[in-house]
């Protein structure tokens, strides 16, 4: 039965966590290799998610939906804390691997969002549709993180995460994750061409080239903190990065004039 909003209430979906994850540059790429591309993408989110003992979960998603550059996955709420660490870690090691050997070394983005969500883990490519599927997507596209990940060296740097609010607030900060809260960089997540705006949260497994200054492995929480308790730290928001040393407002600035092409 086709349900009406707002008409009558019905059961909230349970919630998901929702992982996805995209190429970047991709469809710079000749056509005729993006299928081996794609299923490379695949074996190696699985290898990561394999070695962070999430084989079973990985095996049987609540839903499964690819891109063509990427895919989203939904996956129980209780592992969040090992998508946050260690599967980010592992996944930079595992593309570390696949690059020293591969024509096009890969780089990934990859967002974690959690939300009510319906889906048929008998039918995984047909369900898992709503509004925090939608937003995971938004954040994997957002500027920041894109940016952050063209500024970084490509010979190097090859995972570059963004977290939910809701997750930084319910795993990181919370400390279920094995990764301190000062690892990540507040951020507001913008898409262009899109009316959405998020307080989201950066995390590089591996930091190189002008962002060192600005994401140390361990960056100490600035103060004071904000009347929520948040860290007040430098916030990327489209091209401008506030209080930075003018190397990487520089460095985030020029990628103003990339961003349409780095899919």
């Amino acid at each position: 039965m086709e349900h009406t909003p707002f008409a009558r209430s019905i059961d909230l979906p349970p919630y998901r966590a929702i992982l996805a994850v995209d190429a970047k540059s991709f469809t710079a790429e000749p056509g005729s290799t993006h299928e081996a591309v794609s299923k490379n993408l695949l074996d190696l989110v699985g290898e990561a998610l394999d070695g962070a003992g999430l084989r079973t979960e990985w095996e049987r998603p609540a839903f499964l939906g690819p891109t063509g550059d990427g895919f989203a996955v939904g996956l129980p709420t209780r592992i969040l804390s090992y998508l946050v660490d260690p599967f980010p870690r592992l996944l930079q090691e595992r593309l570390a691997e696949h690059n020293r050997h591969a024509r096009a070394r890969l780089q990934l983005r990859v967002s974690l969002h959690i939300g009510p969500l319906p889906a048929d883990p008998e039918n995984p490519h047909w369900t898992g549709n709503g509004d925090p599927r939608n937003d995971t997507h938004r954040l994997l596209d957002s500027v920041p993180v894109k940016a952050m990940l063209a500024a970084a060296s490509p010979r190097v740097t090859f995972v570059a995460c963004i977290f939910s609010d809701r997750v930084f607030e319910d795993v990181i900060a919370a400390g279920y994750a094995g990764m301190h809260p000062d690892r990540c960089l507040p951020v507001t997540a913008v898409v262009d061409g899109k009316a959405f705006s998020r307080q989201a949260w950066l995390y590089l497994p591996e930091v190189s080239g002008n962002l060192i200054g600005l994401l140390p492995a361990t960056s100490p929480r600035p103060s004071p903190p904000s009347t929520t308790g948040k860290p007040v730290g430098p916030r990327i928001s489209g091209p401008q990065v506030k209080r930075n040393d003018g190397q990487v407002a520089t460095t985030v600035e020029s990628m103003t004039q990339h961003r349409g092409g780095d899919r």
